[in-house]
C-alpha cells in the first residue's frame, strides 16, 4: 500500500498557505478529485478521498511534518504551517520535479512507513 501523495502535496500546499483561514483537508480533497475527474480520471469516491484526507492531516501532524500556526503568523487555532519536515516533504513529492527517479518513488518503496518521521529523515537524505 503507498500514499496517494497528489492529496498530500496538497494538503502541505494548503497548510502553508493557511494564514487567517481554517484548515479543510475535506474540502481540498474534493477539489483534487474534480480536478482529477476534469482531466479524465475514472471515477473517484469523494467519501473516501474526504476521509483519506482528515487521516492524512491527523498523520502529518502526529509525525511533525505540519505544526499549529502561531497567532503572530495568522493562526487561529484550525491551521498550520509546515515544519522543517514538511517542507522538505513538499520538496520531495513535488509534482513538477523533473527525472526519472522521483522521490515518491523512492518513498513508495518504503511503503506506510515511508512518513514515520525516523524512516522519512533517512530517505529524504538518500533522496537529495
Amino acid at each position: 500500500m503507498k500514499y496517494n501523495w497528489d492529496l498530500i502535496e496538497r494538503l502541505l500546499q494548503h497548510a502553508q498557505d493557511s494564514a487567517n483561514e481554517r484548515f479543510n483537508p475535506r474540502k481540498y480533497a474534493v477539489q483534487l478529485a474534480e480536478e482529477e475527474q476534469s482531466a479524465g480520471a475514472s471515477h473517484i469516491n469523494e467519501d473516501d478521498l474526504k476521509a483519506q484526507a482528515c487521516d492524512y492531516e491527523a498523520l502529518l501532524l502526529k509525525a511533525d511534518f505540519i505544526a499549529p500556526r502561531p497567532e503572530a503568523e495568522g493562526g487561529n487555532g484550525e491551521n498550520f504551517v509546515l515544519t522543517d519536515r514538511g517542507l522538505q516533504l513538499l520538496n520531495m513529492i513535488d509534482s513538477s520535479f523533473p527525472g526519472e527517479q522521483h522521490p515518491r518513488e523512492i518513498l513508495d518503496r518504503e511503503g506506510l512507513s515511508a512518513l514515520v518521521p525516523e524512516v522519512f529523515d533517512k530517505l529524504a537524505v538518500k533522496a537529495t
